[in-house]
């Protein structure tokens, strides 16, 4: 098979959807990949890594995109991009397809197969897909690491000749990937780490994180099907606020990492409860980009309230950290790429796969994902 990477075209995205080690393994199994000059460039993988690993190397994304059976990137397609494509062919990438329905249209006008790596179904077979879960823990990761930047003061306990500093404490709001993620990064910063979620089911992993888990009044069934949180209602939301109130005003950090897929975010800090908390204190919004956890923050901004609370409201934050999000990106990629071919290295889209039929978004000029 045919297998192009362009370079990708969204705004700040620094990531490359598949690196030298993958582009290797699809070289030695027969398959030809041609990759646009300085795709992996921003991510730490030069041209010259692809051509060693076999790969061929493009001037411009529409020979690439042009030229493939199947094309790989990280964000969705631009509408050029999808104009350039052979009709026939398939598109592999994060598509918003629950909430791009035009995307998804234009796609299966252009007669492309579209499969979306958000889409992947939370079973046990397809974890090494699970792009959501890889990028998620990546971003939980750079938060920790954001919130001790913009903190002024020390993570850890320090004993100084000056006498003892205390830890600072981190709240963690949301205990998914992400959440936990950034609990284990604050604690091994040697700060004092808390943490909440609605789903009871959690509490022994961030214990076992050594996080203090808080526990308050939620629903029984506040875990959905595949794992994720479901969406509260606004009774239980305002309960929940209401307790934990005292915990963000004595937090010197709070990272929120609440998301509901398809959905806004659910608002977990309302602006009251940011008047209630300490001058220097910081709130890094993991779900900036879908409206945020906190009542006050603007996706792509820092905000300083009139009470000195900074609030970052922080987007794609797997690119900032392009090299390794690039190379787990890339090894879901080659999951399921390992999963579509057949003995014979043909593309073989069984729509009695599960996996398959969850993430083919279009195919044969249709849009088959109802949302």
């Amino acid at each position: 098979m045919k297998i192009g990477v362009p370079g990708e075209t969204a705004p700040g995205e620094r990531r490359v959807a598949l690196i030298p080690e993958t582009v290797g393994r699809l070289v030695k199994s027969g398959h030809a990949v041609q990759v646009e000059s300085g795709a992996g460039t921003d991510s730490g993988y030069p041209d010259s890594a692809f051509e060693a690993a076999g790969a061929t190397i493009a001037k411009d994304a529409a020979s690439v995109i042009g030229e493939a059976e199947i094309v790989v990137t990280v964000q969705p397609p631009a509408a050029d991009n999808v104009a350039s494509a052979t009709s026939g062919s398939t598109w592999i990438s994060t598509l918003d397809a629950r909430t791009d329905s035009d995307g998804l249209q234009r796609l299966a006008s252009a007669g492309v197969t579209g499969m979306a790596m958000e889409l992947v179904p939370r079973i046990a077979r397809a974890q090494r897909m699970d792009v959501l879960s890889s990028q998620a823990s990546i971003a939980g990761y750079k938060s920790a690491l954001i919130g001790a930047n913009m903190l002024g003061k020390y993570l850890p306990m320090m004993m100084t000749a000056a006498g003892t500093v205390p830890p600072a404490t981190v709240l963690v709001l949301g205990a998914g990937v992400a959440g936990l993620q950034a609990i284990a990064t604050a604690k091994r910063l040697g700060s004092v780490v808390e943490a909440y979620d609605v789903r009871s089911v959690v509490k022994e992993q961030v214990e076992s994180l050594g996080g203090v888990f808080i526990e308050l009044p939620a629903a029984d069934d506040a875990e959905a099907a595949g794992g994720y949180a479901r969406e509260q209602t606004e009774e239980e939301q305002a309960a929940q606020r209401q307790l934990l109130a005292d915990h963000v005003a004595k937090a010197d950090v709070v990272i929120t990492t609440a998301a509901i897929p398809g959905r806004p975010a659910p608002k977990l800090v309302m602006a009251d409860m940011v008047e209630g908390m300490r001058a220097g204190s910081v709130i890094v919004d993991l779900a900036a980009e879908t409206g945020g956890n906190c009542e006050l923050t603007k996706a792509g901004e820092t905000i300083v309230t009139d009470n000195g609370v900074s609030i970052y409201g922080p987007v794609n934050i797997p690119s900032m950290v392009p090299n390794d999000a690039s190379r787990l990106y890339s090894r879901n990629v080659a999951a399921l790429l390992e999963l579509l071919f057949d003995d014979d290295g043909n593309l073989n889209l069984d729509f009695e796969d599960e996996i398959i039929d969850a993430m083919t978004v279009t195919h044969g000029g249709e849009v088959r994902f109802s949302g």
